[in-house]
């Protein structure tokens, strides 16, 4: 599986079929720039804010994923979960969809703008986790020492860090959101940085701990 970021919230998988996931994309935010279009095989929206929703991004006859609930496309089953942008049951800031996606034998969960740590339910029903896709910065979602936290609840191999403060975003995001270094100093574990991540079954210990991805 290929992963690739194209800035705050946004990813898109690559399955070795070439099933094409795009995740919570945009058009622009702050410095952030979208490569649209994007050709994409299955678009997943996390929850309906302007930064994360923009599905126009996509071209493509894609499958729209954009519910807590079961979805199977090609060669890839997701599944959402009903989560909360705040610690409020979502009273400020509205709801929030964990996706899980299994995908090449390995299990990849999106946490969007995930806003509070994992109850036991929804720990056992996420269940164990290869690759987490994970909100460090603060403010508007879990901060650095919350993020590892949720690592640990769901006793993930890897976690990638988004929806924080890089140079991209220049004075105003330095504003809105903290950097990745508390996250990475509340993890405590080996960290490796790459421009795409090339993962497998095979592979994924080899990543073990945070893989923090360039934006270009």
């Amino acid at each position: 599986m290929r992963i690739q970021w194209f800035g705050h919230s946004s990813f898109l998988l690559t399955s070795e079929a070439g099933t094409r996931v795009l995740i919570d994309p945009y058009y622009k935010f702050l410095g952030y720039r979208m490569p649209v279009p994007v050709e994409s095989d299955i678009v997943v929206v996390t929850h309906d804010h302007a930064d994360h929703n923009k599905i126009n991004a996509a071209s493509g006859d894609y499958l729209l994923v954009n519910e807590p609930k079961e979805y199977s496309h090609r060669d890839v089953s997701i599944s959402g979960f009903k989560t909360f942008h705040d610690k409020v049951n979502g009273e400020k800031k509205g709801p929030n969809i964990i996706f899980r996606f299994q995908m090449d034998g390995l299990t990849i969960c999106h946490c969007g703008d995930l806003g509070h740590l994992l109850t036991e339910v929804q720990v056992k029903e996420i269940g164990h986790v290869d690759v987490l896709i994970v909100p460090v910065g603060g403010r508007m979602t879990l901060d650095g020492a919350e993020a590892a936290q949720v690592m640990r609840q769901l006793q993930a191999t890897v976690a990638i860090p988004m929806h924080y403060s890089t140079k991209a975003l220049g004075i105003l995001g330095r504003v809105v959101f903290a950097k990745a270094d508390k996250f990475l100093e509340a993890v405590g574990q080996h960290t490796t940085e790459v421009v795409t991540l090339e993962v497998t079954k095979d592979n994924v210990t080899q990543y073990a701990g945070v893989v923090t991805m360039q934006y270009k």
